[in-house]
């Protein structure tokens, strides 16, 4: 089969495919959220594009059957460089290299595409005319992918899932290797024949790879978000329903002790106070504790209250609550049971990890401060807190794609309102603060998506 190209323009300079496959590297460092200092980063980078230059020179000098050795060569120096200057996980670093090397095979060949055509026959690769095209194609090339990619990584966590991976690295091979199909025979349906024509289909081709990349990566995140949002509201439904079920029974346990008080008279009329006195005390007792409600002033936020305090007595938590229950007017009693039922449930999960009784402790308070109003829930914790790279906590159950949300779903009910959410722990207190703005004395929606 010939391999001739009629008219071939030079090769590109390796020293240009260095700095390429490094300015690919460099626009995924720093689109997604690094977990190593700026330092480490910049040191890796000055190595990485050191090495990279050594690597595609020392790649000029060896046979052409080497060829695709030394690319995976390079590729290879791509990878280390990924995993060294972000901190990445290993499968995370991959899916971005994979991602990397397309870019800077695009931007490489359209370069060079470029540059053969203005570049006059005679002039040198590395006249200042060239070397400011050379910084301008990088550079723009470099800055629209940046901004394109920060968007598809701001909200997607790593690792992605390794169908995704795998999905991505195919597409890349197939990428590579449809481009340079030319280079290794004239002679099939997909190859060009002369140099121009060569570097034009090689400049598509990675273009097209690197847009079905991208939309894959869209996909991705789109996916991700349908599913935070799908189990934020799969909790908020299970809240509403929970706090339903909890109005009905401390509705019927507010009647069977009132009634129950009115028999314990009765009986006490009927038999020897001198002998039955002792316990029927400590029944009224039982009856008053079961039968005891919170009035805070906002009806949903009673009955929260009192079924996550009946739960905090099982479970031997003492948790003191000073709450304004008026200043969530305006708030749905949706957004109301479920932003203090997982705030609540989330403090009772930990209490529970405490072994001593006496450091059970939870403290709720809901009141205005200025123009706001602030709910503030403390409790004591044990076990060190694991944090996200996202600033979000971990979830110390081990199924994270059931669990994990009630943090995520509070932010978002406080963000329905042009709230925020704040989360610190010190001393083994752990504190959870909602400020919500208030419009003439009230709580409004400002997002009702």
């Amino acid at each position: 089969m010939s391999t001739q190209i009629l008219n071939a323009l030079p090769d590109i300079p390796r020293l240009y495919t260095a700095i390429s496959e490094w300015g690919a590297c460099v626009v995924y460092l720093f689109a997604i959220r690094r977990r190593v200092p700026l330092v480490r980063t910049g040191v890796c980078l000055l190595l990485g594009l050191i090495t990279l230059i050594g690597v595609q020179y020392w790649a000029g000098t060896l046979p052409l059957a080497f060829w695709i050795f030394s690319m995976c060569l390079a590729v290879a120096v791509m990878y280390a460089l990924i995993v060294l200057a972000s901190g990445v996980s290993i499968l995370s670093s991959l899916y971005l290299v994979v991602r990397a090397f397309v870019l800077a095979e695009l931007v490489a060949s359209l370069h060079w595409q470029l540059d053969s055509f203005l570049r006059p026959k005679n002039g040198s690769t590395f006249a200042p005319a060239s070397i400011g095209l050379l910084m301008l194609i990088y550079g723009a090339s470099g800055c629209i992918a940046w901004l394109a990619e920060r968007r598809n990584f701001a909200d997607v966590h790593l690792p992605p899932p390794q169908r995704s991976v795998f999905i991505s690295l195919v597409i890349a091979v197939v990428t590579f290797a449809m481009s340079n199909l030319s280079f290794v025979s004239t002679n099939t349906p997909f190859s060009g024949r002369l140099g121009v024509e060569v570097f034009y289909i090689r400049t598509l081709v990675d273009l097209c790879g690197f847009a079905v990349l991208f939309a894959q990566q869209e996909q991705l995140r789109q996916n991700q978000a349908n599913a935070e949002l799908a189990s934020i509201d799969a909790r908020l439904d299970s809240q509403h329903r929970e706090y339903l079920r909890s109005k009905e029974n401390l509705d019927a346990m507010a009647r069977i002790s009132h009634d129950l008080k009115h028999q314990i008279t009765a009986l006490r009329m009927q038999v020897d106070p001198e002998l039955k006195s002792q316990d029927f005390e400590q029944l009224e007792q039982s009856l008053q504790r079961y039968g005891s409600q919170q009035h805070t002033g906002n009806p949903v936020l009673d009955v929260v209250l009192s079924t996550k305090e009946r739960i905090c007595v099982q479970e031997g938590i003492t948790i003191s609550v000073v709450a304004d229950g008026g200043l969530l007017d305006g708030m749905s009693p949706m957004d109301v049971s479920t932003l203090f039922g997982n705030a609540l449930d989330n403090a009772i999960e930990a209490l529970k990890q405490v072994e001593s009784k006496e450091k059970r402790l939870a403290r709720l308070a809901l009141y205005a401060s200025g123009q706001f109003t602030l709910i503030r829930l403390e409790n004591y914790y044990m076990n060190s807190l694991d944090w996200r790279s996202d600033g979000e906590l971990k979830t110390t159950k081990r199924d994270e794609g059931l669990h994990g949300y009630g943090v995520k779903s509070i932010r978002h009910i406080a963000h329905k309102y042009g709230g925020e959410v704040s989360i610190s722990a010190q001393d083994h207190w752990f504190s959870l603060c909602v400020l919500l703005p208030m419009k003439e004395g009230t709580l409004s929606l400002v997002n009702c998506e």
